[in-house]
């Protein structure tokens, strides 16, 4: 995500290498000797934060000496951000739009400071992405706006989505906490179940960069129940869409997102979304 972001506000005056491609569980994720390569050669680095990057983050700051090594959510607001589990930071800043602009801006800034004199073109560039970005949160908050009340309960394997929802008005479950590291119990799949069953919310989500597992356990759980609960799709929570279609875009990956939730609990949005691409070729 903050590669593309970066990709959108560099334009032709950056090259951009994403050391985690689609798929990828940031929060476990190791870095290979060619990464340390691609690091020590870069003239920049920029990284999500709030503890995302789990196994990453001691050697990120520890090139801070030799060149900028920059947090995208550095300089967030800290009302904006959400911390959970004893003060730890919630680290899915990107799940709400409206939010991850921050990161546009300071992916500008830095931009503009290491580069002056392409400063004019980042600023330009920003100001047209912002643009895309705002039809973007606007899309989204009407959409999940024609969810049916008793239905707006979003239920998927770990907890990446709590900014998407207090951004667009709806319940956030998560099976597992906002790291995978954490474990999920039996305890966790039986209290969803019992949400399940007493809502009677028809579907739960699975994620691109997470184990299906504890998904199925619900299915399971609830059918056992008498409630029968569908998988209303795969959702994009650490990870974008695959390189080259809509959904390997930052937009692609929300349009995607809020397309899906929204229709599979019984909400109003386009089959195709936003800009009518999902599905399709970027």
């Amino acid at each position: 995500m903050v590669a593309d972001v970066v990709r959108n506000v560099g334009g032709e005056r950056v090259e951009v290498r994403s050391l985690m491609g689609p798929g990828t569980d940031p929060h476990l994720y190791t870095p290979t000797r060619s990464d340390l390569v691609a690091l020590s050669g870069a003239d920049l680095i920029f990284y999500s934060g709030l503890l995302l990057e789990g196994r990453m983050t001691d050697i990120l700051e520890k090139m801070t000496t030799k060149k900028p090594v920059v947090a995208v959510t550095r300089n967030f607001p800290a009302e904006h951000v959400i911390n959970v589990e004893g003060h730890h930071p919630d680290p899915h800043v990107w799940m709400d739009v409206a939010g991850w602009t921050f990161a546009a801006k300071e992916i500008a800034a830095t931009l503009s400071a290491h580069d002056a004199a392409g400063a004019e073109i980042y600023q330009k560039n920003l100001a047209g992405y912002s643009e895309q970005l705002k039809a973007l949160d606007e899309y989204a908050k009407k959409s999940f706006s024609t969810i049916p009340s008793a239905q707006r309960q979003l239920v998927t394997a770990h907890d990446a989505f709590t900014y998407m929802g207090r951004a667009y008005g709806i319940q956030v479950h998560g099976i597992q906490g906002i790291s995978t590291e954490s474990e999920a119990g039996l305890k966790d799949v039986n209290r969803l179940v019992d949400l399940l069953v007493e809502k009677k919310i028809p579907a739960v989500f699975v994620e691109s960069s997470v184990a299906e597992k504890n998904v199925r356990a619900l299915i399971e759980g609830s059918k056992s129940r008498g409630h029968a609960v569908a998988i209303g799709g795969q959702l994009f929570s650490d990870a974008m869409g695959a390189g080259g279609t809509y959904e390997g875009t930052y937009i692609g990956m929300i349009d995607h997102n809020t397309t899906m939730i929204v229709r599979a609990l019984g909400g109003q949005a386009p089959e195709r979304g936003l800009n009518g691409k999902l599905g399709a070729a970027k």
